[in-house]
């Protein structure tokens, strides 16, 4: 398993080692341990989640103020660029995002921690995105920062016109949400 920590270090790239023949392939997609030892604690996960959206579909903003959730995410069908915005107050990084993109063929996964704002795009026909998650949703503490704000200023894939829920729509400003110590 290959780990890399990206321009905001707390937020990891995973990518398994895959053991492929003219038969398909093999890979660990999670391992405890490993992943604890990657991210310097014990993490536990309570909740895992699975979503399928088209071409276009952006989904975010997203974070919970209180219970909040760290995401193990990655893509078992299409591809998406993965978004990972810093709410964390007192960190170095706050307000600064970083994107990659997940795929099926790449198998590679992201660490989101808590205290982060996470979002995605579909960039393939129709993609399919599974999660795990450190908390329960809990819908009374979810806020969502509207994706094209221009103070977090985050590099979306420029041929893309973004489908969004009513939700997602009326995001709120960076500038006026609520966000971690």
């Amino acid at each position: 398993m290959k780990i890399t920590p990206l321009c905001i270090p707390d937020v990891l790239r995973i990518e398994p080692r895959t053991f492929g023949d003219d038969r398909g392939f093999f890979y660990e997609s999670f391992h405890q341990a490993y992943f604890d030892e990657a991210v310097g604690r014990k993490v536990s996960f309570v909740q895992d989640n699975h979503s399928k959206s088209v071409h276009s579909v952006l989904r975010g903003l997203h974070y919970q103020i209180k219970q909040p959730q760290g995401k193990l995410v990655r893509v078992v069908a299409g591809s998406v660029f993965d978004v990972a915005v810093d709410l964390r107050r007192s960190s170095s990084t706050f307000g600064q995002w970083v994107g990659e993109i997940l795929s099926a063929q790449n198998k590679a996964q992201l660490w989101v921690p808590e205290g982060f704002a996470h979002g995605f795009v579909v960039l393939s026909d129709s993609a399919e995105f599974v999660y795990k998650t450190t908390d329960y949703y809990a819908p009374e503490y979810e806020r969502s920062i509207l994706w094209s704000d221009p103070k977090i200023a985050i590099d979306w894939p420029s041929n893309i016109i973004p489908i969004l829920s009513a939700k997602d729509e009326k995001g709120t400003s960076f500038a006026s949400a609520d966000v971690f110590s």
